[in-house]
């Protein structure tokens, strides 16, 4: 690991950590040595291959982790990648509670981290799942799916959620009714 690619404020990310430092300064090492470029996104250190976001670290109250935010794209030949909540598509983690564990699984973490850099450089991207109802009207309206991806990602997802969160296909087909404006005018749901 070379002080070059050390990022003063993931230095100071490390210095404030009350929890889940040693864990971190073993993570940044091993993710380092797999030549990304460091940075401090969201609060929490980030490593990037040409701009593009491979994989970031993060701790919670029981366990610390590396999030792959493309992570259902890799192969997870090991079966240690994790879906946080039942909302995320893309997004994967691996977790620690010690440094022994991470330790044992550098080998295992650099494979993962490297195949995270394949995919990025094939220009891969996470299909969401898109609720049929919001399909159909696609089909119907052109222009709604034109506009529909011209918004930001976080819109799209918003609205993604929002309508698959209803359990009745007559719900979800009303919620994706009333929110056409919007999206026409290239608003986001709470716009």
């Amino acid at each position: 690991m070379t002080n070059s690619k050390m990022n003063p404020k993931v230095d100071e990310f490390l210095t404030k950590a009350k929890k889940w430092k040693e864990e971190y300064e073993t993570l940044r090492k091993i993710v380092l040595d797999c030549e990304l470029t460091e940075d401090c996104k969201w609060m929490n250190p980030c490593y990037t291959f040409e701009k593009k976001n491979i994989v970031l670290m993060h701790g919670f109250k029981e366990y610390c982790a590396l999030l792959f935010p493309k992570g259902a794209l890799l192969q997870d030949s090991h079966d240690i990648l994790i879906q946080q909540t039942e909302n995320v598509q893309g997004a994967r983690q691996i977790r620690f509670t010690n440094v022994q564990e991470i330790v044992e699984k550098e080998a295992v973490l650099k494979a993962y981290i490297y195949e995270a850099i394949e995919v990025e450089k094939a220009g891969l991207k996470v299909k969401f799942k898109k609720p049929e109802e919001l399909q159909h009207k696609f089909d119907e309206i052109p222009a709604l799916k034109d506009a529909f991806t011209t918004l930001t990602p976080g819109r799209q997802r918003a609205y993604i959620l929002h309508f698959s969160a209803a359990k009745q296909s007559k719900t979800r087909e009303s919620r994706v009714e009333k929110c056409i404006p919007n999206i026409l005018n290239g608003k986001g749901l709470n716009d």
